[in-house]
């Protein structure tokens, strides 16, 4: 499933947020294999995230990289996704990430909208969960309280 395809909005974004990510390889002891697993620590805010993949720590069965470049991406359509987001117990950005040949992983996405995280993990994309960090929590609220108004409750009329 191609980006396009998933999101609805072929709009420009209204706003873009630098974002790096944290990615963690570990390999894991199994019987006598080792597994490859890959987490998301978390994201890291501002442009100091310059692109590109950076080692930041190697041990002897883990890694951890940072991943720049990145952005979140902001549509005016999909406000009320990330307003949802923002009134949860944990507002959370969702870092989609696709397998690289030789079994790497490449984050390509973060989004705010927990509906088009779900749609990308019904494809073959693996979707990590994170904390939002509170400099971005404040540029999505902001975003949200100036293009999402909630639509009025109103009564059903029955149908005889």
């Amino acid at each position: 499933m191609t980006d396009t395809a998933i999101r609805a909005s072929t709009a420009d974004p209204d706003e873009r947020i630098p974002l790096g990510v944290v990615l963690i390889h570990e390999d894991r002891p199994m019987d006598r294999w080792r597994v490859a697993r890959w987490h998301v620590r978390g994201v890291v805010a501002g442009r100091a995230a310059a692109a590109g993949r950076r080692l930041l720590r190697c041990g002897d069965r883990s890694q951890q990289w940072l991943i720049g470049g990145l952005e979140l991406r902001l549509f005016r359509d999909e406000a009320e996704g990330y307003w949802f987001n923002l009134s949860g117990d944990r507002p959370r950005l969702f870092v989609i990430c696709r397998p690289e040949p030789g079994g790497g992983m490449a984050p390509f996405l973060i989004t705010a909208d927990g509906e088009e995280a779900a749609a990308y993990e019904e494809g073959d994309d693996q979707v990590f969960p994170v904390p939002m960090p509170p400099e971005v929590y404040r540029q999505v609220e902001r975003y949200v309280l100036t293009h999402f108004r909630p639509r009025p409750k109103r009564k059903r009329r029955r149908v005889d």
